[in-house]
């Protein structure tokens, strides 16, 4: 019997999905931001929604590959 094909960790593609989400985030938080008035500070809460956000995509993303 052959084994199931275990997914592998691809750091690159890690990287990329943190960062992809993290910078759209900040964007629509510039967006936001600019909308309202003060696009800096759009911005700063897309980042502090962001990088929580890219973490949690980077776990979804690769959640087969330590079990």
């Amino acid at each position: 019997m052959e084994r199931p094909h275990r997914e592998s960790l691809d750091p690159a593609g890690a990287g990329a999905v943190l960062v992809g989400t993290t910078a759209v985030s900040i964007g629509l938080g510039a967006l936001i931001g600019w909308a309202a008035g003060s696009w800096p500070l759009g911005a700063l809460g897309g980042a502090v929604v962001g990088i929580p956000g890219g973490v949690f995509a980077v776990y979804r993303r690769y959640r087969g590959v330590f079990s």
